[in-house]
């Protein structure tokens, strides 16, 4: 192909659910309904560690920051995604799709050694119970949450700028709702193989490496528990990782339905992006529900927060 006559791509075009255009009306609602739950349930417990004094330890610091996570994740795309089952307009700009995806890469990538973190939080807490206090202090977490977060970032810069330094001169038609690794590179006509190779390097050794340190941690917490002679203590022990395991069961659930799955062939393209837009949106309002049900001090602190507005409306 003669390079003058290539294309520059300036934006691109989120296919989305432009397919089913009889299901938008009744998506918008539904999406804007789980958006507006996961931005109260998550801000809900950020309130709860911020006000109360109990709740300020390193666990739940942990916690504050998932919370976080799950409010800026979907914030990525939901946004943009009822935008787009609203109006015809479905574009994105270069700039305005590097940012989407170095935002939505950075911040799942965060939450992926976040839950790392958790799960070696629990298995300090649950392996060694006495030592916990020495082991997890205030600036160790601080210390954990600074690497989360920072590598988080950092990986996403790597893919980011290998994304988007490939030349996109075909179709500039995006396979999914929001820009993601995957669809973009697609759409490249120059080689890929730097990109896919950094994705299957980078981001395997890290990936692989917080889902290691999460299985092997929990490995550790179950030998533990079992080792417990009373039913009681091994209640109590598995109520304080239970929430959390929980989580992580779910993220990576549905991270490797959306990624590692193979492609359907009996339902289309545009019902398989439903279902991932289904799964991506309610992960995030789905945690603070766990934590609100499974998790006994939060659900304590709940109850006062209400049994105060009772009281308050009655005077």
């Amino acid at each position: 192909m003669d390079v003058y006559n290539l294309t520059t791509v300036t934006q691109f075009i989120l296919i989305g659910l432009s397919d089913l255009p009889v299901v938008r009306y009744p998506l918008f609602v539904a999406f804007i309904i789980i958006y507006q739950i996961t931005l109260l349930g998550n801000g809900a417990i950020l309130l709860a560690i911020v006000t109360e004094r109990k709740l300020q330890t390193p666990m739940y610091y942990l916690l504050a920051n998932l919370s976080l996570l799950d409010i800026f994740c979907p914030s990525a795309t939901v946004p943009k995604m009822l935008k787009n089952l609203l109006t015809e307009d479905h574009s994105i700009s270069f700039v305005g799709c590097a940012l989407q995806l170095y935002f939505l890469v950075a911040l799942a990538g965060t939450e992926v050694f976040l839950l790392a973190v958790m799960a070696y939080d629990r298995y300090v807490a649950i392996c060694f119970p006495l030592r916990y206090s020495l082991i997890m202090t205030k600036v160790r977490c601080v210390q954990l949450l600074f690497g989360t977060w920072a590598a988080g970032f950092l990986n996403s810069f790597l893919h980011t700028m290998s994304t988007f330094n490939l030349s996109f001169c075909k179709s500039n038609r995006v396979n999914q709702y929001y820009c993601d690794i995957p669809p973009v590179v697609a759409l490249s006509c120059s080689s890929t193989y730097t990109a896919e190779m950094l994705v299957l390097v980078v981001g395997g050794i890290l990936g692989i490496g917080a889902f290691l340190t999460t299985l092997i941690s929990y490995i550790y917490i179950v030998s533990t528990i079992l080792k417990i002679q009373s039913v009681e203590g091994k209640r109590k022990a598995f109520s304080t990782c239970a929430s959390h395991l929980l989580v992580v069961f779910l993220f990576y659930g549905t991270a490797i339905f959306t990624y590692i799955r193979p492609s359907s062939n009996q339902h289309s393209p545009a019902r398989d992006r439903l279902i991932s837009m289904l799964y991506a949106t309610i992960t995030p309002m789905l945690n603070p529900i766990i934590y609100s049900l499974r998790n006994t001090e939060v659900k304590g602190v709940f109850r006062k927060f209400f049994h105060l507005r009772v009281i308050s409306q009655k005077t």
